[in-house]
């Protein structure tokens, strides 16, 4: 019997990116794609899509009852940063009466993630290396210990969005100033030392992990060099067992002096860069299918040493097939 696997955020780097790294496992895998807007591009790559109010409605969870209940979903795969919560604390209640896996973290291992000062309070509270965090009117107390240059960060976010640089009192007085809720980080080190990586957990234990360094653009990976880096795996590897999380997650970081991977932010959930993983040989999305259908035992695959460069490319759609 086919699996099929619902998507949720078509018009979404991440949604689109699972849905890829599905398409390139040549499977018989039925996608049904959803997303609240006509335009995602993601809705035309499958022959079944929907549309769904935003993750903040009081009609999300509703219309997602009438979509399983109409598709028969046996996997719900998160594609927004924003759908994650609400889908953490509905999960239960989703697999119970519709009798299928919803891969998503606990509540409180999406909140660990998503906050920033509780990230760092994580890091920190389990030994590893962390960069010093405060909330904004501890500022001073930071810039006394630290010195610039800084990071100022709204406390709850992702995709580095609204993430500002600052480098003297001016202008970190200017980034609290049009942050709400911020939070103030030591810088994590050279732009040349920045990595994504991505593990694999299930009942508490990390088994399977890649790491990538990367180049950003617009808070995204534009470039990607994959690194079989035992001491890298063996740090991330053990960033995931303390985490706990259900499935996937992603962690991004730069090194300092010492190799130490800083952790500066933590995604319970895929990566933008899943479909470059999978052709290199990590196609976290089949682990996690396959272990969530057959309980089939996830065991670390050898990664591809490739180089990433993306670039647009575009989805083509007659008007009168745009759902309405």
């Amino acid at each position: 019997m086919t699996t099929r696997i619902l998507v949720t955020g078509a018009g979404a780097l991440l949604g689109q990116g699972v849905m890829r790294a599905i398409r390139t496992s040549g499977r018989p895998l039925d996608i049904i794609a959803v997303d609240p807007s006509p335009l995602a591009a993601g809705l035309y790559w499958t022959d079944r899509s929907h549309l769904v109010p935003m993750a903040d409605s009081p009609d999300y969870i509703p219309r997602l009852h009438e979509i399983i209940s109409a598709e028969r979903p046996n996997i719900i795969i998160v594609g927004t940063d924003v759908e994650l919560p609400k889908l953490a604390l509905h999960r239960n209640e989703l697999e119970t009466e519709f009798e299928l896996h919803v891969l998503v973290s606990s509540p409180d291992v999406i909140g660990t993630a998503n906050d920033k000062f509780r990230t760092f309070e994580f890091l920190r509270d389990s030994g590893f290396a962390y960069l010093d965090t405060v909330m904004a009117a501890d500022a001073p107390a930071l810039v006394e210990r630290v010195g610039f240059p800084l990071i100022v960060k709204p406390r709850v976010g992702a995709r580095s969005a609204g993430v500002l640089r600052v480098d003297d009192e001016g202008e970190l007085e200017h980034a609290l100033g049009k942050t709400t809720d911020a939070v103030v980080q030591e810088l994590a080190g050279p732009d040349d030392r920045e990595y994504t990586a991505g593990v694999v957990c299930f009942d508490g234990q990390c088994q399977a992990c890649i790491v990538m360094r990367r180049d950003l653009r617009d808070g995204n990976t534009y470039r990607a060099w994959v690194e079989n880096s035992d001491d890298l795996v063996r740090q991330v590897m053990a960033l995931g067992d303390a985490l706990e999380p259900y499935g996937p997650t992603n962690f991004q970081f730069r090194l300092d002096d010492e190799n130490r991977a800083r952790v500066f932010e933590i995604n319970a959930r895929f990566s933008g860069t899943t479909p470059l993983r999978a052709r290199a040989g990590f196609n976290e999305v089949l682990m996690c299918i396959d272990w969530l259908i057959d309980r089939k035992p996830i065991v670390q695959p050898a990664v591809e040493a490739k180089v990433f460069l993306r670039h647009w490319s575009e989805t083509e759609v007659q008007a009168s097939d745009l759902l309405a």
